[in-house]
């Protein structure tokens, strides 16, 4: 059994209580946020105890876990903290406002010999795991270009926060580092980067950005992001290679289509329908990291993930700012 708390009281940190509290092997012990009133809400909702100050949550309930679903920017420092305290570490994405606090993040984790995770939970969305699933197989053949989108309208947190660049990168850093992830993932590292943007523009509450990616292994992402959608959140992608075509939109009642392409064989083109089975993929994120605490495992979300993500995010936003396409060296770096 692992004690858990979560650092955090805001959307996500109720989403990964709300998890917690289903799992066999795990027991939620505290939720800290330093709003008194979001502390004592959450507990009550999940049946933990509240707090508001990090250090007497670690002396009063000493937990195996800590999991850090606050804003951004202080991502790092619960982090550190945790890892001081030789806690294993979940972190809601992204891992940290730059690559230099990444990097501090993962190699404190490492000096304390603790489990640390970024959660990029796409990972575990049935659609997109099946979709890497199929590519990996050969679904579409050698895969060429890629086409994603993701967003809706502008979210609203705790002071703002998504508001206030410096702290949350926005569109850029906050929303499409889910598909930066997934598709470094699927496809291997990024070696070009060139996007264009609002956020240079300063205007409030509205943000759009479009990024292509270049793979070492050939492959063209084009990634949408927006917060300029008022009609709901929209996900869609897809992938084409010289075999086919493979298609997902969350609005679709069969969300997920392989289409291949006609062979000489005479192979059936026509769509074929994936209806991936119904999870919750927070759940499933989580528990697959309590399973790694109790067995030892690596997590498949390593802490360089999460370092690469953002540092994909930021090239991206570089290349907004400067309006000139950034290249990453082979170990995804500037």
């Amino acid at each position: 059994m692992q004690k858990v708390a979560v650092v955090g009281a805001g959307g996500m940190g109720n989403v990964h209580c709300a998890a917690y509290t289903d799992m066999p092997n795990v027991e939620l012990v505290a939720v800290m946020d330093i709003r008194t009133e979001a502390a004592e809400a959450t507990s009550k909702l999940h049946g933990c105890k509240p707090f508001t100050d990090f250090d007497e949550m670690l002396s009063a309930v000493n937990p195996d876990v800590i999991d850090v679903c606050t804003p951004t920017p202080w991502h790092k420092e619960y982090v550190l903290r945790a890892a001081d305290a030789k806690k294993h570490i979940v972190t809601e994405k992204p891992m940290a406002r730059t690559v230099e606090d990444c990097y501090e993040m993962m190699e404190a984790a490492k000096r304390a010999g603790v489990k640390f995770m970024v959660a990029h939970v796409l990972r575990f969305f049935p659609e997109f795991a099946t979709a890497k699933a199929q590519i990996d197989a050969g679904a579409v053949g050698k895969p060429a270009v890629v086409r994603t989108s993701r967003g809706g309208g502008y979210p609203f947190g705790s002071n703002d926060w998504f508001g206030n660049f410096e702290w949350s990168g926005g569109a850029v850093l906050d929303l499409i580092i889910h598909d930066f992830d997934w598709l470094r993932w699927t496809f291997g590292e990024v070696e070009r980067i060139y996007a264009k943007g609002l956020i240079e523009r300063n205007l409030k509450h509205m943000d759009h950005a479009l990024v292509t990616l270049r793979f070492k292994s050939g492959v063209i992402a084009h990634v949408e992001g927006t917060w300029l959608n008022p009609t709901g959140f929209v996900v869609t992608f897809e992938v084409v290679g010289d075999g086919g075509m493979l298609q997902f939109s969350n609005q679709t009642a069969v969300p997920l289509v392989v289409a291949r392409t006609k062979t000489e064989e005479k192979e059936a083109g026509v769509p074929i329908p994936e209806s991936p089975t119904m999870q919750n993929p927070y759940f499933q994120e989580l528990q697959h990291f309590i399973d790694c605490v109790e067995n030892g495992a690596k997590p498949c979300i390593t802490p360089e993930d999460g370092m690469r993500a953002v540092e994909i995010s930021l090239a991206a936003l570089e290349s907004i700012r400067t309006g000139l396409p950034v290249n990453l060296t082979a170990d995804g770096r500037r």
